[in-house]
């Protein structure tokens, strides 16, 4: 297993120049991985597509069932009542089912929105609902380093994990991120997307 430097970039023209750049540190082909990351939900780990039990909003909507079941089932059964003269006895039972049916229904759906602000965007809301320190979507170069070490910050020496993460920053990368895995013929056999990635901030590095 070796030590892995990856980023993110928005085209696949900065993908080109990365590769051709770092190949002419002396980076072999075979050591280079690139490849499009999904976004998430989009990893199709499941036979029924995505790669999550449930979507990020999911999960609140049973709350707000119970809520809207409890509330509508009382007031139909109040309106039953009012029924009562035309259905006989079963009529507050009949509203109370109607009713906890409906407000179920409306339940659920206050419940998935009710955090949303009223001047958020629907592209807010999905950032939002990203999970913190989750992968971004997009192209991905990666590069296996044989030395394993730690990535070294002292600027002190010929580092080629340092002169990778130069040549990424060079050509405008977004995030970087460095692994322990195994990239085989250009393929990162063991990449996980949905693994928290380590990220590396660029602050802490000096130029070479």
């Amino acid at each position: 297993m070796a030590h892995i430097i990856a980023g993110h970039f928005q085209e696949q023209s900065q993908v080109d120049q990365v590769i051709e750049a770092i190949r002419e540190i002396g980076i072999r082909q075979e050591q280079i991985s690139s490849f499009y990351v999904n976004p998430p939900g989009q990893h199709n780990l499941y036979s029924i597509g995505g790669d999550r039990d449930e979507s990020p909003g999911a999960h609140d909507s049973s709350a707000g069932v119970v809520r809207g079941a409890a509330t509508g089932g009382a007031i139909g059964a109040a309106a039953g009542l009012t029924g009562a003269p035309v259905f006989g006895p079963v009529g507050p039972a009949v509203g109370a089912l109607v009713g906890a049916h409906i407000g179920g229904l409306i339940g659920s759906l206050s419940q998935m929105t009710e955090d949303k602000q009223p001047d958020e965007s629907a592209i807010d809301v999905a950032k939002r609902n990203v999970e913190p320190h989750q992968r971004s979507s997009g192209l991905m170069v990666a590069v296996s380093v044989d030395d394993a070490a730690p990535l070294d910050t002292s600027g002190v020496g010929r580092n080629p994990q340092r002169e990778i993460v130069d040549v990424l920053n060079r050509f405008g990368v977004r995030d970087l991120e460095e692994a322990d895995g195994t990239i085989v013929d250009g393929d990162w056999q063991d990449f996980n997307p949905l693994a928290v990635p380590r990220l590396i901030d660029p602050a802490t590095l000096r130029a070479i």
